[in-house]
């Protein structure tokens, strides 16, 4: 179990580009199709205690999911491996990026890439605001979701509220809706 978390980890940490968020829809495929490790509310539950959490998401979720599978050996074994490609790819790339941050073929290369990143968060989001309920048949839950999700929103793009303090108060919202 060990060798698998590291393998599966190791690759999400290895093709996932644009941060952890956008790691996000591959550690889903990962954890709840092809190895079928949890399921999609634990999954859920989980990114979302990791989004609140401090430090990256996906190390976080990482750390989860290994302690899920295999105790505090996988909580260990699981973010190591999903960092580990980018230390080396940074410590390796590093020198010569700087040498070409600057040329033109760089430049666009990462033009092309900021909208698949957006992309991939987008669908992170859409598939967390699925598995939380906030889709298909509009019951008060959903609607409930929805607002959770608006007032977040206001409360961050147009209050300017810190997002530690939208956190707080949406959980403190959830205890007053769910209890």
């Amino acid at each position: 179990m060990l060798i698998q978390l590291f393998v599966t980890f190791f690759l999400v940490g290895l093709v996932s580009f644009g941060g952890g968020y956008a790691m996000i829809p591959l550690i889903q495929e990962e954890v709840l199709n092809r190895h079928q490790w949890m399921s999609a509310d634990q999954l859920s539950d989980i990114v979302a205690v990791a989004g609140m959490a401090p430090g990256p998401i996906a190390t976080n979720i990482a750390v989860a999911v290994g302690h899920h599978q295999a105790g505090w050996l996988g909580a260990t074994v699981a973010p190591i491996a999903v960092v580990l490609p980018s230390l080396i790819l940074i410590l390796a790339v590093g020198k010569v990026f700087q040498r070409l941050r600057d040329h033109s073929l760089m430049k666009s290369s990462f033009y092309g890439l900021r909208p698949v990143v957006a992309g991939m968060i987008a669908y992170a989001a859409v598939t967390f605001a699925q598995n939380a309920g906030m889709f298909g048949r509009l019951s008060w839950f959903a609607w409930s979701q929805i607002g959770i999700f608006a007032g977040s929103l206001i409360a961050l793009f147009f209050l300017h509220k810190h997002p530690v303090s939208v956190i707080v108060l949406s959980g403190l919202v959830g205890i007053a809706l769910y209890s």
